[in-house]
């Protein structure tokens, strides 16, 4: 790894694109290098406007209100992650010859000699569970890390506190990877691969195509899903160090050069000796929480990554013991009536709801929202026999109901035509009625949060409170 070039950055023009969190972070970093640095954004708020007098006071320059026109002698636009491809300012940079990176391409190109490795991350779904699994295993094995990328701390604030780390475990976003053409970490994984994104993308091909970029250029291992095979496609489509190995995880039994699960036990065949014939026990079902199967599979992944770096099996253990995932992912809530409450309102799109539905059995499904352009009928068609009714809310319930008319018809559905602030308690009530004793009531919703609740975490917020309005009612009652 070359030393940082500051000189590099001296009196360069730079474009940065988005006063969000990552844009505010590459350019302060840029400016305290030397570059001139000029930051658009399309907004012009009250908070726009107090972002944009901190930074004039660090002398970058803010143009509010106009986000297309590329100002005048940029030598490099840097964006955040969420701008289109097609976005007005990238065909006026390309028109100039000017290139377009993201922040996690600076953060790359300015690591220092003794840079942290990077063992990083992608996939539709789970990503900042295994992120932030992978981080409390490094920890547990007595290094300095940091889960960074797609979550944490701006990770060119990191990558410049030089020294602070030994390794770094970092989420990439299918939009982090398209504007990082430079980036070649010590061992990337890609847990799965479902339609997402798309409208931003274009197509599937090009979504896949960028996932798998976080494989080019691997020199210890690139992790596939077995369960998924265009993961291993993506693996070897890569253009990998000599020597690098292609490593899978399975929720079965693993062949060599893979890690799974054997009578309860995450076991590895792929970084001990003789593979073909020995293994090695890292931990326990059991030590996963929760324990559901899509989360079996983060833990391996993370595993598998650990293992690349050279971690023992007892951290592998006890980093997985320690770890408790973010709200809104599979989370218990409680139990009422004999029927057990989970918010998994982190389950956005059809691949991670099809996920949290497979933990569980019987269900009712609390479901709906915005569809992003998806389609349901495979969901339903897979989960059907899991369902003991549904719940619909949102905008887009309606093509719920209608795959669950086509491929469900005997399980009930309540269609709930309301988007007021009542609406949840209105859900988890209808849910609690077509619930029996056993059973799980499952907020998975297979749809973004907008069109009622102004993200994921508010939308798992009011399901929360709406079992607990639910459950105090019930010992009222009884009391």
């Amino acid at each position: 790894m070359g030393s940082r070039q500051v000189t590099s950055w001296h009196d360069k023009n730079i474009t940065v694109a988005g006063l969000g969190v990552s844009g505010i972070s590459a350019a302060r970093a840029l400016a305290g290098l030397g570059a001139s640095v000029t930051v658009v954004d399309a907004g012009d708020s009250e908070g726009h406007r107090a972002r944009a007098a901190e930074l004039g006071a660090l002398g970058i320059a803010v143009r509010l209100g106009d986000a297309e026109t590329l100002p005048e002698g940029t030598d490099l636009v840097v964006t955040s992650p969420g701008w289109k491809p097609d976005s007005p300012l990238f065909a006026a940079a390309a028109k100039a010859g000017v290139d377009v990176v993201g922040d996690v391409e600076i953060a790359w190109r300015l690591r220092g000699e003794n840079a942290a490795p990077w063992l990083a991350i992608t996939g539709t779904n789970g990503k900042t569970t295994t992120t932030q699994m992978l981080a409390s295993i490094l920890k547990a094995a007595g290094l300095r890390t940091a889960a960074v990328g797609n979550i944490g701390t701006p990770i060119i604030d990191v990558v410049l506190d030089e020294g602070a780390y030994d390794v770094l475990a970092v989420e990439l976003s299918s939009y982090q990877l398209h504007w990082a053409p430079s980036l070649r970490v010590h061992s990337g994984a890609v847990l799965n691969l479902a339609p997402d994104h798309l409208d931003w993308h274009g197509s599937m091909q090009a979504y896949a195509a960028d996932k798998g970029r976080i494989y080019e250029g691997n020199t210890v291992a690139c992790v596939y899903n077995v369960a998924d095979p265009a993961t291993e496609k993506l693996v070897e489509d890569a253009d990998v160090e000599e020597g690098c190995r292609a490593i899978g995880f399975t929720l079965g039994a693993p062949g060599p050069s893979m890690l799974g699960v054997v009578d309860g036990i995450l076991v590895d065949r792929a970084f001990v000796e003789n593979r073909q014939k020995n293994a090695q026990e890292l931990a326990e079902v059991k030590d996963v929480t929760p324990p559901a199967p899509h989360n079996i599979a983060n833990a391996l992944a993370a595993a598998a990554l650990a293992r690349a770096f050279g971690v023992e099996p007892r951290a592998v253990r006890d980093g997985l013991r320690n770890f408790r995932p973010d709200a809104h992912r599979v989370a218990y809530v409680d139990e009422v009536g004999s029927v057990t409450y989970i918010d998994d309102s982190k389950a956005t799109n059809t691949h991670a709801a099809e996920a949290s539905l497979a933990a569980f059995e019987p269900v009712v499904w609390i479901a709906g929202g915005l569809a992003k352009g998806a389609t349901f009928d495979e969901l339903v068609r897979k989960s059907a026999k899991r369902m003991r009714g549904a719940v619909l809310i949102g905008a887009d319930r309606a093509l719920i109901a209608e795959a669950l008319a086509r491929h469900a018809p005997e399980v009930p559905v309540v269609d709930l035509d309301r988007t007021d602030t009542g609406a949840m308690l209105a859900a988890v009530r209808e849910a609690a009625a077509l619930a029996e004793p056993g059973d799980t009531v499952l907020l998975a919703p297979a749809c973004a949060s907008m069109d009622m609740f102004a993200n994921y975490n508010k939308r798992g917020d009011a399901f929360a409170d709406a079992v607990r309005e639910l459950a105090a009612e019930s010992a009222a009652d009884t009391a």
